[in-house]
Parts: structure tokens; C-alpha cells; sequence
């Protein structure tokens, strides 16, 4: 499948910021299921630096803008050809040990309610990861406004209500109480429906020994499949964000989002 992306973030201040630095994880890398066909990011600054890789294997776009400035306009565009692989991650290079992803955040951490709706994965095989998964989503209804950014994976399971982040923070805190290795994913969904959304997806992925690094979307209690578009990944949510940065000033910020994710026809892709 070709699926074309347009993800339009505009930050606007109260009142001029002299001094602002962003790190744009929004760049999405090509895989064995994935490649990325074109792709572009507009971004104050972003001409004169250049991408590196961080410790999790993501693209990192290090831009500032040191020019008075009342909003910050940040796009990313392209095409990605997907195919589906059953959730299965191979020929993604990661240089971080497994160890890493075997480390508890503060939105990661497992109490004895996570441990507890773990142990029906305890088998750590590929069923029982998929029985997590139901289990997660059994817990937390989708419910948009009732989490934030800063929400546990303690809380959301505690509250019963999340949205995708939520439900792969849960999921995540599971496997590593289990020992596991798990990571937190950023990326796109192509739901069928052509209408904007007003922000990308979420998902978890899981190392399994037989098979390495496996994806699972408790949100819709399927792994990822060629309508799937994977952009970044680390320990939790603050690691994998698209877009993270800082500004100089007591201005105070409003977001807007829209994400657009569509399938390209023949007709298009000719």
C-alpha cells in the first residue's frame, strides 16, 4: 500500500518569544515492510542543520529560531510504501542494547494492578502477548480528554479511560515487569476514512526471542499491518514525541495539530 502523510503542527504565542529550539522526530525510516518514498519537513531553521541519529535510531532534526517569532510552523509530507508483515519489525538498525528497553519511566512504571494484569502473559510467548493486548484495551475504554501528556501508565489503568498513548504506556509497563524488553512507537494510521485527525498514533512494540521486536496496538487490539506508518520509538511517549522542544520568554503557547493520512490511488502513484 502507498499511503501519503501530511502532519501540520502550528504553535502560536501570546506574545513574541525571542529564542526557540525544537527536536523533530518526523522523519519515519524505511524497514523490511516499510519505505519511505519521498518525504519532506518544513521548519523554521531547518536548512541550515542536519538530521542526526539519536540512541533510539530515530531521525532527530535539531532546528531553532533565533529571530522575534509569534508561531512556529512545522510540516512534515510524503509517501510511504507499506506492506504488511504480521506487526513483525525487521531491518530497523538499533544500536541500544536490550537492557535499555527493559527500563521502568515515570510513565512506564508497573504497580502491583500492571503486575497483575500481566500475569496473563506470563508465558511470554506470541499468543500470550496478544492476550495482553485484548486485556489492555478490556481495562481502558478509548475515551478522548480524559488523559494528558504527563498521564501514567498507573493512572490511565486506574482511571479505565485512555487514548492510544495511554493504552500502549499500559502495555509497556506490563511486558518489562514480566522481564520483557518493550518500546514505545509514534507513527500513522490509515484508518479508511479521508478526514483529518488531530494527531498521530501510538503502539508498543515487544522483543520476542524467536522473532525479535513485534509490534501490538492494544488501541485496536491488532498488530500493525501495511496501514500502519512507523515514525519513531523509545522507553515512553517524552522519547518518541514528534515534536519536543523549548523557548525563551512567559508567553503562553497554544498547539494545533492536523494530520492527514491517506491512501494514494493508481492514478496518483503513476
Amino acid at each position: 500500500m502507498r499511503i501519503s502523510i501530511g502532519h501540520v503542527s502550528r504553535y502560536t504565542y501570546s506574545e513574541p518569544t525571542k529564542y526557540s529550539i525544537l527536536a523533530l522526530r518526523l522523519t519515519p525510516r524505511s524497514f523490511q515492510g516499510q519505505r519511505i518514498v519521498e518525504w519532506r519537513i518544513s521548519a523554521p531553521g531547518i536548512d541550515s542543520t542536519r538530521p542526526f541519529c539519536d540512541g533510539f535510531g530515530n531521525t532527530v532534526h535539531l532546528v531553532s529560531c533565533i529571530d522575534r517569532h509569534a508561531e512556529s510552523l512545522i510540516i512534515a509530507k510524503g509517501v510511504v510504501e507499506t506492506e504488511d508483515r504480521a506487526g513483525v519489525v525487521q531491518g530497523l538498525h538499533d544500536s541500544a542494547p536490550l537492557s535499555i528497553y527493559r527500563r521502568q519511566t515515570g510513565k512506564t512504571a508497573a504497580n502491583d494492578d500492571i503486575r497483575a494484569l500481566a500475569q496473563i502473559a506470563a508465558g511470554r510467548r506470541v499468543r500470550d502477548m496478544h492476550a495482553l493486548m485484548h486485556a489492555v484495551r478490556d481495562a481502558i475504554d478509548y475515551r478522548v480528554g480524559t488523559t494528558g501528556s504527563s498521564t501514567t501508565a498507573a493512572d490511565a489503568l486506574a482511571q479505565g479511560s485512555g487514548v492510544c498513548q495511554d493504552h500502549a504506556h499500559v502495555f509497556i509497563a506490563a511486558a518489562r515487569s514480566l522481564g520483557m524488553p518493550a518500546r514505545y512507537v509514534s507513527g500513522y494510521l490509515f484508518d479508511g476514512e479521508d478526514r483529518p485527525a488531530e494527531a498521530n498514533h501510538a503502539w508498543a512494540e515487544v522483543w520476542l526471542e524467536d522473532l525479535g521486536w513485534v509490534g501490538f496496538d492494544p488501541a485496536n487490539r491488532i498488530c500493525p499491518t501495511d496501514h500502519y506508518v512507523r515514525l519513531a520509538s523509545g522507553l515512553d511517549s517524552s522519547f518518541a514525541a514528534p515534536i519536543r522542544g523549548i523557548r525563551h520568554g512567559v508567553a503562553n503557547e497554544e498547539l494545533d495539530v492536523v494530520v492527514e493520512v491517506q491512501q494514494q490511488s493508481v492514478q496518483q502513484q503513476q
